[in-house]
């Protein structure tokens, strides 16, 4: 006789996790320190206090040409926080003697430094939140993520993408930025702790001190980038997108408007494609449109019969020549063997990645890995090309911990990369 199946009893449903609760500020909003009476009050509050200081800056990208800074954000503790509007001052050196001597917390620093630099403040010690994270392989490490992820605060992000040109400021928007240092001692300490656990807090160290010294890489034929310039034929084409880019450049520099707000990329292509020799003929081009299309409209001709009258020999090519070596999809056409080193390299250095947990590119810049796997030292001793490996390393730029852990990859694809692949096997005659 058939036993009677019992009914299925439902597991206990898992109990929901609570919501971080949404950070809020301690101590109020500050007013904005927009006087040289108020930023001195504030500097000496700020030497008084102790620890690191936390520090954030709002800029409008998206809305201006400059890279400047509209607001500041700090908070030390025993200071509390405030809220600068560096526009108006002349100095802010009350600000950067007070600093004077401090680590500062940043998340993200490559963003802030330029701009901070640009009015007298520059580091003597700092902690990159972001960058300690990617460290630690957190996988996500937007500033938020990590507030909630190690903390267990939510952060209003609604404000991010405004227009901090504007004045007055919202005090909506001046909460959204005083929140953004709220919490950034307290992350600090929590991350530096991990580090320590880790084992990675001197690796750490070395990337927050070669930090200090950024300066963003000038950008060299920035009109390549264009969007939707691959549509253009033609090194003529390619000149109009140089000339009509560089036209437009100018123009966003005088007004400190953003290029896109003069007309878009999307214009300069439609341009690019039609070359209209004349002003009626341009403005009929499908697709030249923007809110500086008709009001510059003498400009952008002029810079369409500037190409139109270059030799061709001055006109741009498709792929700019470089210093560096091709890019990685041409080794094997070039040199075979370079492109097995590379192929070698690459493996070796995802596993050292996986093993300690953190992206491949910041185990090594990865313009490093190429440059020294394209023209390698000649030696193959593997002592002597060890001590080569590491001094091209260090040229380039690589810190002490990642040539250390990285240097032998590199050497073991050096070596075996000279080595001829083993030849694929015939395959077996079918009878």
């Amino acid at each position: 006789m058939t036993e009677p199946v019992p009914d299925a009893v439902e597991a206990p449903a898992e109990p929901e996790a609570e919501p971080a609760p949404l950070l809020t500020l301690r101590d109020g909003l500050p007013p904005i320190i927009d006087t040289p009476p108020a930023l001195e009050a504030f500097c000496r509050l700020l030497a008084a206090g102790t620890g690191p200081v936390a520090i954030d800056a709002e800029r409008a990208s998206g809305y201006r040409y400059s890279n400047r800074a509209y607001l500041l954000q700090l908070r030390r503790e025993g200071s509390g926080t405030a809220l600068i509007d560096p526009i108006g001052f002349e100095t802010l050196a009350p600000l950067s003697e007070a600093l004077a001597g401090t680590e500062w917390i940043l998340h993200a620093a490559t963003q802030d430094l330029p701009c901070l630099a640009e009015i007298g403040l520059r580091p003597d010690a700092l902690f990159d939140t972001e960058l300690a994270g990617r460290l630690l392989g957190h996988p996500r490490v937007g500033l938020a993520t990590l507030v909630e992820t190690v903390l267990g605060f939510r952060m209003k992000k609604e404000h991010s993408a405004v227009d901090w040109s504007t004045r007055p400021l919202p005090e909506p928007w001046l909460e959204y930025a005083a929140l953004d240092v709220e919490v950034l001692v307290e992350l600090r300490e929590a991350l530096g702790r991990e580090l320590d656990e880790a084992g990675k807090a001197e690796w750490a160290r070395q990337e927050f001190d070669a930090l200090r010294f950024f300066e963003p890489t000038p950008r060299v034929d920035a009109w390549r980038r264009t969007s939707g310039m691959h549509r253009v034929r033609g090194r003529r084409g390619l000149g109009a997108v140089r000339e009509l880019w560089l036209t437009r450049d100018e123009l966003a520099e005088q007004r400190d408007v953003t290029p896109g707000r003069i007309i878009p990329d999307a214009a300069i292509v439609a341009a690019a494609q039609a070359l209209p020799e004349d002003r009626a003929a341009l403005l009929a081009t499908k697709g030249f449109h923007g809110r500086g299309a008709e009001r510059y409209s003498s400009r952008w001709v002029a810079a369409l019969q500037k190409v139109a009258e270059l030799e061709e020999r001055d006109l741009p090519t498709r792929s700019p020549r470089g210093d560096g070596p091709p890019l990685p999809r041409a080794w094997a056409e070039k040199d075979p063997v370079a492109a097995r080193r590379l192929a070698l390299a690459r493996e070796g250095m995802a596993a050292l990645a996986e093993q300690h947990h953190l992206p491949v590119e910041n185990l090594l810049t990865p313009d490093y890995l190429r440059r020294t796997l394209w023209a390698p030292p000649r030696t193959r001793e593997p002592e002597q090309l060890a001590v080569e490996v590491d001094a091209a390393l260090t040229s380039l730029g690589a810190r002490r911990w990642q040539v250390e852990l990285t240097g032998p990859v590199l050497v073991d694809a050096i070596v075996r990369g000279d080595e001829e692949p083993p030849a694929e096997a015939e395959p077996a005659a079918v009878e």
